[in-house]
């Protein structure tokens, strides 16, 4: 078997394969994608994105493929998942890489949160151009991690079947020699004990919850998942939400969805989509399923 670990995009990236493929450009490709995308590099092509908000700017294949990713699913999920929260996040306490936890603590006096920011953003196909409005500013950070499991799993399937994990967004592509599928083992949050284990044979897995990024401000407990529905960490009853879906993008997206609508409302979006299926937590770690999700658990 093929097997590569390493850290990139802030979090531990895994390559596995049931072949022996060659596997020593993929370190390389993240960091170019981390130069692009990431908002926690000054120097980023993101970030001078942000810096020029008000005016276009010729943006990268990259930046320009992934910022339309994130405004699909700013869409599809009427508003709640939006790439436009860098300025909530800051305002949250979340300005510097989380193993770190500073660059963009000194914007926040020039970006301002609002919540329909991402409608604003102007894209024109000829010349790849990108304007963003005035004050306000994108973090790509989960859309990214997604993309990054889906297009490397893509890309290593001209080798061998494949299975990218990048900060517990997963990726599969190819078909195994032994036929079978990957296995994979759900935690509960509370315990780290497995909860579940799943077959997955193709798409994307991802984890999305309160319980990993948090940290203090002042006197409160602080998180990444930021409602975009009132600029502050999600106060749901969902601890952690596991989805399995066609890629590594839209399992990211439908995680974050289940965590920001809470238990009952998140479960029934993700049973209103055939080709989802999701393992949720509350704050208790109490486990609840989506219908389908239990076609695949590995019994």
């Amino acid at each position: 078997m093929g097997e590569l670990i390493f850290r990139a995009m802030g979090c531990e990236v895994a390559v596995l394969s049931d072949q022996s493929i060659d596997l020593a450009a993929v370190p390389e490709w993240f960091e170019t994608w981390e130069q692009t995308l990431s908002r926690f590099r000054p120097n980023s092509e993101l970030m001078r994105l942000n810096q020029r908000a008000g005016r276009p700017l010729a943006v990268s294949e990259t930046l320009w493929d992934v910022l339309g990713l994130a405004l699909d699913a700013a869409a599809w999920s009427k508003g709640l998942v939006v790439p436009t929260l860098l300025p909530a996040l800051l305002q949250a306490g979340y300005d510097r890489s989380f193993e770190l936890l500073s660059n963009a603590v000194n914007q926040l006096q020039a970006w301002h949160y609002q919540p329909q920011a991402w409608l604003a953003i102007s894209r024109r196909d000829q010349g790849r151009l990108v304007q963003l409005a005035r004050d306000t500013a994108l973090d790509l950070g989960g859309i990214a991690k997604g993309w990054a499991a889906d297009r490397t799993a893509q890309q290593l399937a001209t080798q061998a079947a494949c299975l990218v994990d990048v900060g517990g967004d997963l990726a599969t592509a190819g078909q195994r020699q032994d036929g079978l599928a990957w296995a994979i083992g759900v935690p509960n949050p509370r315990t780290q004990q497995c909860e579940a284990m799943i077959w997955f044979a193709a798409g994307g897995v991802a984890t999305s919850g309160v319980d990993y990024r948090r940290w203090r401000k002042g006197d409160r407990w602080q998180h990444h998942l930021i409602d975009p529905r009132t600029g502050e960490p999600s106060t749901s009853d969902v601890l952690s939400a596991t989805v399995i879906a066609p890629s590594a993008v839209q399992a990211e997206v439908a995680a974050k969805m289940v965590v920001l609508l809470g238990l009952e409302p998140g479960l029934a979006w993700i049973n209103q989509h055939p080709a989802f299926a999701a393992l949720a937590f509350d704050h208790a770690g109490k486990s609840y399923s989506s219908e389908r999700f239990n076609s695949y658990r590995w019994e």
